[in-house]
């Protein structure tokens, strides 16, 4: 057997009664000795792994449909197909799977002679006569009825009939009859026969299938399933399918065998999902071979569209002309709808060579034409179409927008347009927005994104989305949170401000939108996403939602705060820090009083989260404290008072370093430096020296408290100047005074000389968060400052 007959496809069918397509390889039939006889195999042409190895049982029913494909069980709930490329290949096969089973191949189906033991019958032989059917006439259609009805329950009884059925070429007959019933209107004749033709579909027969929905039979068939005897009325569903719906040929159909494998496939799908009523638990199993029959027909329709490559660029031409008129690109977008759908039967590499061909004709740049057209219509249809794009191939669309950015101006970047559809959805539940916020996130999503040797897409991307695209996406949110949009309504007897943002419930769905997706920006795109919020202030922006009326839309708000701060990142803490960023969550706190409900735990939450990054700090601290304590224990007594002890300058050093790095945080009692040490037999000395300083700083402490000047700041007076900072006499030192005002120091470069502190009284201010400190630097600065850290809440 050549090559090209040998390749198949290999498909099981799923839990759902859907094919899986397994893959795609050359198949033979050779005697494998741990099975014990012969078997087919198939080994993947990609790589020669064995795709299928079954051994072909004596008693096994196999089944041949379409002239290219083989059917069969292994198991109770285990089905196997092979589709054949050339029909030669499939009828090779065929012969020696009846060769194996003494059959002959002139037959369709193989037949398991062995009657189910809840029957007991025993083996009939082969020679034995087929179900004798009764005499295809009107006093008979009862007694078919029930015949028909009767085998259904039996497997091997199914396969009779069918085989009798197809033989003698009845069911063209029973049509006939129905013809004659309905022109006599013979209501009881009409019927028997929609329990004889739905008996007929459950015997779940390809062969008989083709019969049944050629151009011939198929409208007859449909016509018997309307007289169902549950009902008082026959339904219409000939007048349904015959005259309201029409079958639309955007482009012309040269091919009349691809239009009417696509009339039948309508019908058929119909019949499946309409007509036939849910089958009951022991009846799900029995239209099995109608799904396979859908199935196969679409991949053979999506095969043979692809390869007319003419049609297809018509199709592209015509979807992208601005001569043509609304209603025919309306008909265009909803075939390359429908076209796309049918996509998913084909299995991978078919899809992919699909897909791939769909964007070398165009399909990216037509959508971008139409998802900017009025017609809600046609927005819907490329919508969809985007999204089975998006899902095959997401680094295609984002390779084909960062191309279009070196020609194009943003307003008409194909993700621009995307997120304009979003924003202007009509749609009072922003459905349509919803499903283009989620092909965002996955277009957006590193976790998706390539690296290779030459590039990076992660990189590339994200620089062109937060240079092009992302002032577009938050546009609406820095519209609504603006100081002119909004109000600003004091409050009598309260110095804060209420800034209300004034949002309709769906400019705040539509808000609380664009919050997720930022949200999302801001877990996964650290670096760019940083730089944007800092750029922009925009979490003080986002921060304004936290008085809106819309409750979900303050919790998004607040989500996304407690997202940056669980980063622990020292920029994001800083700028909340400094930019007061606490006070809009302690004021919608405050505001919402004493309700228990998700904004106030939502908010409890956050400073929880706070509180036990504090308390994890402080256990940290006081670990590394007492293994230092250990250490200094361990070193001999006159190492730890001489050589371990640090120059006095030192310590200035390091006090200088601390002031210069705090400046900004409230004012904090110093240590003065210390005198250079002496040993342990001046200690006494040393004491008593220690404690008369310490009283006579004591008194001047009381002294010199500060005092509020009229301006309302607050005046500290510091008895310690700058000489004797620097080991001058002190008798001779002056006092300096410090204003606080707004105003900056003169700037004077003595060490230790002054210390200006601006103390700040805004309500509902927090202590600044903290991230948990470096090892290394908690080590050397725990060991050697001679300053205590700040506790939590001075």
């Amino acid at each position: 057997m050549s090559d090209t007959r040998r390749r198949v496809k290999v498909y099981t069918l799923n839990e759902d009664r859907q094919w899986d397509d397994r893959g795609t390889g050359h198949v033979s039939s050779t005697y494998v000795e741990r099975l014990k006889g012969m078997s087919l195999l198939v080994r993947a042409e990609s790589d020669g792994s064995l795709l299928l190895e079954s051994k072909i049982n004596p008693n096994t029913a196999y089944q041949k449909q379409q002239d290219t494909l083989i059917v069969w069980s292994e198991a109770e709930n285990y089905d196997l197909a092979l589709s054949f490329q050339e029909k030669a290949g499939c009828d090779e096969i065929w012969e020696k799977i009846c060769q194996v089973q003494g059959k002959d191949p002139s037959v369709e189906v193989t037949q398991d002679l062995i009657e189910s033991e809840e029957e007991h019958i025993e083996e009939m032989p082969e020679t034995s006569p087929l179900i004798d059917l009764p005499t295809c006439e009107l006093n008979k259609l009862e007694e078919i009825a029930d015949l028909v009805t009767s085998v259904l329950s039996s497997p091997i009884r199914r396969e009779k009939l069918a085989l009798a059925l197809e033989n003698e070429g009845y069911i063209k007959k029973l049509l006939q009859l129905f013809q004659v019933c309905e022109n006599l209107e013979n209501t009881e004749g009409l019927h028997h026969l929609y329990e004889i033709i739905r008996g007929i579909l459950f015997l779940n027969k390809a062969t008989l299938f083709e019969v049944m929905f050629s151009d011939e039979c198929i409208m007859d068939v449909v016509g018997c399933l309307e007289y169902d005897p549950s009902l008082a009325q026959p339904k219409r569903h000939r007048e349904f399918l015959t005259k309201t719906a029409k079958f639309k040929e955007v482009i012309p159909i040269t091919d009349s065998e691809l239009r009417q494998k696509i009339h039948q496939t309508y019908r058929v799908q119909y019949i499946q999902d309409i007509i036939l009523p849910t089958p009951s638990v022991f009846e799900e199993n029995f239209l099995s071979t109608l799904t396979s029959f859908i199935f196969f027909n679409k991949v053979e329709i999506v095969s043979m569209l692809q390869e007319d490559e003419k049609f297809l660029s018509e199709v592209f031409a015509q979807l992208t002309d601005e001569a043509t008129d609304d209603d025919k690109r309306c008909e265009l977008v909803n075939f390359f709808k429908e076209f796309c759908a049918f996509s998913q039967t084909l299995q991978p590499q078919n899809r992919d060579a699909f897909f791939k061909t769909l964007a070398k004709l165009g399909i990216l740049p037509a959508l971008e034409i139409v998802m900017g057209m009025d017609d809600l219509q046609v927005r819907s249809a490329a919508t969809d179409i985007f999204s089975y794009l998006v899902e095959f191939s997401p680094s295609m669309v984002r390779e084909f927008v960062m191309q279009e950015a070196q020609q194009s101006d943003d307003d008409i970047l194909l993700i621009n347009v995307v997120i304009e559809q979003m924003i202007c959805d009509t749609d009072p539940e922003l459905g349509g927005a919803v499903q283009l916020m989620g092909l965002l996130r996955t277009l957006i999503d590193p976790e998706n994104m390539l690296a290779t040797a030459n590039k990076t897409e992660k990189s590339e991307f994200l620089n062109f989305f937060y240079n092009h695209c992302m002032h577009v996406l938050t546009a609406p949110l820095l519209a609504n949170t603006s100081e002119d949009k909004c109000e600003k309504d004091a409050v009598v007897g309260s110095t804060k401000s209420n800034t209300i943002c004034p949002d309709n419930y769906q400019t705040a769905q539509l808000l609380a939108l664009i919050l997720e997706l930022l949200t999302f920006c801001v877990e996964h795109h650290t670096y760019h996403i940083k730089n944007y919020i800092m750029n922009k202030d925009l979490l003080r922006r986002v921060l304004v939602l936290m008085n809106s009326k819309h409750t979900f839309l303050a919790l998004c708000a607040l989500r996304f705060m407690r997202r940056i701060i669980g980063l622990k990142d020292e920029f994001y803490n800083r700028y909340i820090t400094k930019g007061n960023l606490f006070e809009p969550v302690i004021n919608a706190l405050l505001d919402n009083g004493t309700r228990y409900n998700l904004l106030n735990s939502a908010v409890i939450e956050l400073f929880e989260f706070i509180r036990v990054t504090f308390k994890g700090l402080k256990t940290k601290y006081e670990q590394e404290k007492d293994r230092q304590n250990q250490k200094l224990n361990s070193v001999p007594s006159i190492l730890r008072s001489n050589r371990f002890r640090r120059d006095a300058r030192a310590l200035e050093e390091d006090e200088e370093m601390w002031f210069n790095e705090d400046e900004e945080e409230e004012g904090e009692a110093v240590v003065p430096p210390v005198e250079k040490s002496k040993p342990e037999d001046d200690f006494p000395d040393s004491y008593e020296k220690f404690m008369e300083t310490k009283k006579a700083k004591e008194s001047e402490d009381k002294e010199n408290l500060p005092k509020r000047t009229s301006a309302g700041g607050f005046k500290f007076t510091f008895s310690h100047s700058a000489s004797a900072a620097n080991g001058a006499n002190s008798t001779n030192s002056k006092s300096v005074a410090a204003q606080t005002s707004p105003a900056s120091s003169n700037g004077s470069s003595s060490k230790n000389a002054t210390l200006t502190t601006a103390v700040t009284a805004t309500k509902g201010s927090l202590v600044g968060l903290v991230d948990y400190p470096d090892d290394e630097d908690d080590d050397e600065e725990e060991e050697t400052s001679p300053r205590k850290r700040p506790r939590l809440g001075s």
